[in-house]
């Protein structure tokens, strides 16, 4: 069977797959991730899933790639990753209360056999009403600086949340499953088909 290889840095991506009951391997694809300024929060999701998948792929081109990235954006505004506390308080105190739009992009390549699959799934993300004590108390226990909108929904950032709108609840993690299922199976790869 082809080797699949999931091009991320992220164990929480990892415990995703792990839910699919199949073989693959991890590779960090080690890249700099930086947006372009005319670019959407949706064009910068799209383009850096498949531009890890696409520089993992020349260290495996006989590999099946899944590349992913997740971006956000609130009043049309793509928010970045926080980096440190003091960053991560004023964006939290901002989207109190707020809706924010999130999009969890996914490629899957083969560069032997020249397949790209690309899909981008959106979903709007409503945060509580917040304190500035809940916030500094949430950022101390978790420490969410390299996440999109200083939370991270698989762990306590949770609690911030007061509701998710998403045809795939695993989206908001990074890897959106559902979706995932469809396109192995387009490159024959039946999930519970597997041993």
């Amino acid at each position: 069977m082809t080797q699949l290889i999931l091009a991320s840095s992220s164990v929480y991506r990892k415990k995703l797959l792990d839910r699919l009951k199949i073989e693959f391997k991890v590779v960090n694809p080690k890249m700099v991730e930086v947006r372009l300024e005319s670019e959407t929060a949706y064009e910068t999701a799209e383009r850096l899933s498949e531009e890890k998948a696409r520089k993992v792929s020349n260290e495996f081109p006989e590999a099946i790639i899944i590349g992913c990235d997740q971006t956000a954006e609130y009043n049309g505004i793509q928010i970045q990753k926080p980096l440190d506390q003091k960053s991560a308080v004023l964006q939290l105190t901002k989207l109190s209360n707020q809706i924010v739009n999130f999009y969890s992009a996914i490629c899957l390549f083969h560069k032997k056999k020249n397949i790209i699959q690309k899909k981008v799934i959106s979903f709007d993300v409503k945060y509580r009403d917040l304190g500035l004590s809940e916030i500094e108390s949430y950022l101390n226990k978790e420490k969410p600086f390299n996440c999109v909108g200083s939370i991270k929904s698989e762990g306590l950032g949770i609690a911030l949340l007061e509701e998710i709108n998403s045809n795939d609840p695993t989206a908001i993690i990074g890897l959106p499953l559902i979706t995932l299922v469809s396109m192995l199976k387009k490159v024959g790869i039946h999930i519970n088909d597997q041993k």
